[in-house]
């Protein structure tokens, strides 16, 4: 064999195993599960913790648990790899999903027996605000830009119950994560705002928020809750691993990581109405950080 037949078998060969190890997946010793950041990351790692445990041991494998530092930032390192496993919400999976096709959903929280949640709106109670109305022409907090029930969701439901326009007929003013919405709010430091009902509801329940400075003025339609997501190149073995994990996931203590009562499968599919969403707020997803 001459020199140039060796390296084009050797070219081959490599191309072969590479095809080879695609079809298997990838298998890590270390599984980077990332939480949704909208609350305190360190709150949030904290309260996570007995997640981490349960996956050590279901799995047999090191769990590292990730926060990043925003909606963004998570979709980011879902689309480049550097997670394997995901808890999103649901609008930020849109956009995640429209970056990176690969990725699957698997399973979706279920919360009063339905895989279904809504946003809330709020005011202070001391406030000028009493109605959806008088939101006209005031500032109105939301949390991050990709969050489902701290803007997307909320602000399709201003425009379709109350034809109030965001940037024309309210400002709104965007705080990062919903627990900063409700703190703000019961501040005064904004006169209105929304975030998810499920989260206003566990920090009410932790005396975070006081229930009689502020009220509910709003409720959105159900929202497909916040699925877990893992990235489509791992393991099959490794997926079906996974994947059992979460929707056997029984232990109350674990699911509180989560706010919900358990998990059920789901698919890409169940989350078209937040496509929908986007296009009545006429948002190019393609274009959205």
């Amino acid at each position: 064999m001459n020199r140039r037949s060796f390296l084009s078998a050797g070219v081959v060969l490599m191309c072969m195993m590479a095809n080879q190890a695609y079809a298997q997946g990838r298998d890590p010793a270390t599984l980077r599960v990332a939480l949704l950041p909208d609350e305190n990351a360190a709150t949030l790692i904290q309260n996570a913790q007995p997640l981490k445990a349960y996956l050590e041991r279901t799995l047999n494998k090191k769990i590292e648990l990730i926060v990043t530092t925003d909606y963004s930032s998570m979709i980011e390192a879902m689309r480049f790899g550097r997670i394997e496993v995901a808890y999103f919400g649901p609008f930020s999976y849109v956009l995640a999903k429209s970056r990176a096709p690969a990725i699957e959903p698997f399973a979706v929280g279920v919360e009063r027996g339905a895989p279904t949640y809504n946003s809330v709106l709020i005011a202070n109670a001391s406030g000028d605000i009493k109605t959806l109305a008088d939101i006209k022409g005031k500032p109105f907090a939301f949390g991050d830009q990709a969050s489902t029930s701290s803007h997307l969701a909320p602000r399709a439901f201003l425009l379709k119950t109350a034809q109030l326009d965001g940037d024309k007929d309210y400002k709104p003013v965007f705080l990062g994560t919903h627990d900063a919405v409700a703190r703000a709010v019961q501040a005064g430091q904004v006169p209105a705002g929304a975030l998810s009902k499920p989260i206003l509801d566990s920090l009410i329940a932790k005396k975070i928020i006081d229930p009689s400075k502020i009220v509910q003025i709003g409720l959105s339609d159900p929202i497909p809750n916040y699925p877990i997501v893992m990235q489509g190149n791992l393991a099959p073995a490794l997926k079906e691993s996974v994947r059992g994990a979460f929707l056997n996931m029984n232990d109350k203590e674990v699911l509180k990581s989560f706010r919900v009562e358990g998990f059920v499968a789901t698919d890409d599919k169940s989350y078209d109405v937040l496509r929908d969403t986007a296009t009545v707020l006429k948002l190019d997803l393609g274009k959205m950080k």
